[in-house]
């Protein structure tokens, strides 16, 4: 065939082959939406921090931040010894070291649950009413003063009998608390259900969220909560299924993330005290089976904790330092961009680990997504999905304050609004920006 000849192109199959197949795929299709949304594209906290109910103040956010700096400034007062310690490149060491303080100055906490679980435990019935319509009253302050934290809640007990009414009650007690309040549901509202065990106790906590929502006129859905994993039974049942991803179903679009419980986890399994942490092989299985049965459904992942303190004398803070910040970076690569901190003095490293690995590789990222969005070509050739996940690294970064907008604009010459199209594509669009 001559230069510039057009190609003949020829089909066999009748237009109603296709509709029959499209036909018998709708189902498919439709289920595909309702099951696997994507990312809620919503700003997902780096950690979340557990208070007990009884200790719990109006001052607590501020209390950690502050508590947090006096450790920093003692241990680790400027730029050289933090690298120092958690071996910091040197050209990370400044703007980690400073982006930590200003964060401690400005945001210290992310997310914060008001415990009512492990960290409260069983109380006269009086004593939890009460402690449960104080944190109400905080939070609805909190949020009205414009000094609370992006994302607060409670963390009640877990549906079973023995606690089952308890938890009931202190949640109503909660909600009813903020709905009086005035100011309405705040939108970082945050529920957690512990010791999940079964499905059926999902759709317990889905049935009880809908009966409140009716109660007060709230439009159905406005509730969500997230699921904690700590038992062996809720991430294999005794059928061999994945207890975790008939949780996701069971919820009926509530659940809004994943906890895994780094100590009841690992004892349900006879995990040694000595040995209990959240890179022991049986907390990967346990994270790696929750991560792929929450894939693409908008429910989010979030890691556990470590008990091990930074308290007492420098060197004692400094190993326990490295240890959080090595778990984060860890837990970081293995796409789990949330965990929880126990002590004032785990903000340090959290944000240290946070930064350093948004700030290491936002430079790369950005050269990839602007190769991309331009149509250029360079050593690594990349598709839609990766440009979807560059994008997605890009915006976490700058949520939490690893980035600024004006760098990262700077580099990939893209605003917000470009990054999020890029980390949100409608199902079907993912090839709308390929090359």
């Amino acid at each position: 065939m001559g230069q510039g000849q057009q190609e003949t192109v020829a089909t066999s199959l009748a237009g109603a082959v296709r509709e029959k197949i499209s036909a018998s795929l709708a189902p498919v299709d439709a289920e595909l939406e309702r099951r696997y949304p994507g990312d809620p594209g919503t700003r997902q906290p780096v950690h979340t921090v557990y208070v007990p109910g009884d200790v719990f103040t109006a001052g607590t956010i501020r209390s950690w931040g502050d508590k947090a700096l006096d450790l920093l400034d003692e241990h680790a007062p400027d730029a050289a010894t933090l690298a120092a310690v958690l071996g910091l490149s040197g050209d990370l060491a400044e703007p980690v070291h400073a982006r930590v303080r200003a964060k401690l100055e400005r945001e210290p906490v992310e997310d914060l649950r008001v415990d009512f679980e492990d960290g409260y435990g069983n109380r006269p019935d009086a004593e939890e009413d009460e402690a449960a319509a104080r944190a109400a009253r905080i939070v609805a302050e909190a949020y009205a003063t414009g000094t609370a934290a992006p994302y607060m809640g409670i963390r009640m007990k877990c549906m079973e009998a023995p606690l089952r009414e308890r938890g009931i009650r202190t949640l109503d007690i909660f909600l009813t608390g903020l709905v009086r309040a005035g100011g309405g549901l705040p939108d970082g509202l945050v529920l957690t259900l512990p010791k999940v065990t079964y499905p059926e106790q999902v759709s317990a906590m889905v049935r009880l969220l809908e009966a409140f929502e009716e109660t007060h006129g709230l439009e159905p859905g406005r509730l969500g909560f997230e699921i904690q994993i700590e038992t062996s039974q809720a991430v294999l049942a005794a059928d061999g299924t994945a207890t975790v991803a008939r949780m996701i179903g069971a919820a009926e679009g509530r659940a809004t993330g994943l906890h895994y419980g780094t100590f009841d986890y690992s004892a349900c399994l006879g995990v040694s005290a000595a040995h209990q942490a959240s890179d022991h092989p049986a907390a990967d299985h346990a994270k790696a089976v929750m991560q792929v049965a929450a894939a693409g459904t908008g429910v989010r992942v979030s890691d556990g904790s470590t008990n091990v303190l930074p308290v007492g004398p420098t060197p004692k803070v400094h190993d326990a330092w490295r240890l959080h910040y090595g778990l984060t970076r860890r837990a970081l690569a293995r796409a789990y961009y949330q965990g929880w901190d126990m002590h004032p003095g785990h903000l340090p490293t959290r944000y240290a680990a946070v930064y350093a690995f948004y700030r290491e590789g936002f430079e790369q990222a950005s050269a990839r997504l602007a190769r991309y969005a331009n149509r250029t070509s360079g050593d690594v050739m990349d598709e839609p999905a990766t440009a979807k996940a560059l994008s997605g690294y890009l915006l976490r970064g700058l949520d939490c304050g690893a980035l600024d907008i004006a760098e990262t604009a700077r580099l990939t010459g893209l605003t917000r609004a470009d990054l999020e199209s890029f980390a949100a594509p409608r199902r079907g669009d993912l090839t709308a920006h390929m090359p």
